[in-house]
């Protein structure tokens, strides 16, 4: 008998589907009638006769879009706000990973509260929860920076709210400063959802019940655990008040998670916002820009075009002194 299965491979595709959808994910298999495909939350068999053109991806950066860390051995891809790696980053240990990434990791205070962040981008931009600035507009970020062997509290007063997504718990910050334009912020990767598995070791760095750059050791429990229609990593690693909108890294320093909550009366059941949604949050953050006039609501309507035209027309249209024959 015949093999159904055509062919393998170990990879990222692209899917146009007729109709215009675009799929992106791991290809399992292709079958004789149908493509099986990973998509990080899901496995999905999508029929041949909906695809019309499948595009694999190859070894080869594309022109301009990737550099060089200051190794020398990987390839770093600036995409908009953050950067991730095109190469397999190397598996360190966590103290090793501490030290390198710890300068990355903050401390956001409110007159309300405190919680954790990480910053993105040299320029100061930064991730944080949603719940930890709900409401407030006075923010402090605290960074650690080395200063001769040693680590000292810098603390940033000037903090623009950028954008915000209630419903991921979302916020993206940015620290102003008066230094010169050559300082840069320390910056941590991002990582790619579909590197994530079942097992696989995990660290949190952040600032629990104030106490400023923790860090706790666990496993990625699962990576599809629903709460009220959205999909959290879970996770072994500790995670407690004050945690929360801190990274979860993994063993190669790259950040798979936005730690945001626990379960009361719970050990050893945190759980973190998918790093797939935080790179649509930043990819898609013009339709998320936090509005200063508007700042309870995170979505600002526009008038329907034409309306105040049309109804300046019907005014204009009307005899001198109005109509005296209301019915309305």
């Amino acid at each position: 008998m015949a093999s159904h299965c055509q062919t393998t491979f170990a990879g990222k595709v692209t899917l146009f589907l007729k109709g215009n959808s675009v799929l992106e994910g791991d290809l399992l298999a292709e079958k004789r009638d149908q493509l099986v495909m990973d998509m990080g939350y899901t496995v999905m068999l999508i029929p041949r006769s909906q695809v019309a053109r499948i595009d694999k991806e190859t070894n080869e950066p594309a022109q301009g879009s990737a550099k060089t860390d200051e190794l020398g051995k990987h390839s770093i891809e600036q995409s908009g706000l953050y950067s991730i790696s095109r190469d397999k980053l190397p598996d360190q240990s966590v103290p090793e990973l501490t030290r390198t990434l710890g300068g990355a990791v903050v401390q956001v205070r409110t007159p309300s509260g405190l919680g954790s962040g990480f910053i993105i981008h040299p320029e100061g931009y930064l991730i944080t929860n949603y719940h930890v600035i709900e409401g407030e507009t006075e923010i402090i970020i605290e960074v650690y920076q080395e200063e001769k062997g040693a680590l000292k509290r810098v603390a940033f007063e000037d903090t623009r709210i950028v954008a915000l997504d209630k419903f991921a718990d979302l916020a993206l910050l940015k620290m102003e400063t008066d230094t010169e334009p050559s300082f840069e912020f320390p910056t941590v990767l991002l990582g790619d959802i579909r590197s994530v598995h079942v097992g696989q070791p995990a660290f949190a760095i952040g600032s629990p019940l104030g106490l400023e750059r923790t860090v706790t050791e666990g496993i990625v429990s699962t990576k599809t655990r629903a709460f009220e229609g959205r999909l959290f990593l879970q996770t072994t690693t500790q995670i407690n008040p004050g945690n929360s909108g801190g990274p979860l890294f993994n063993h190669r320093g790259e950040v798979i998670g936005v730690t945001n909550m626990k379960l009361n009366f719970s050990e050893g059941l945190g759980f973190a916002i998918p790093v797939d949604r935080l790179r649509y949050f930043l990819d898609n953050r013009e339709a998320f820009a936090y509005d200063q006039h508007n700042p309870s609501s995170p979505y600002r309507y526009l008038p329907a075009p034409g309306i105040v035209n049309v109804h300046q027309s019907e005014k204009s249209k009307q005899p001198e002194g109005g109509s005296h024959n209301n019915n309305k």
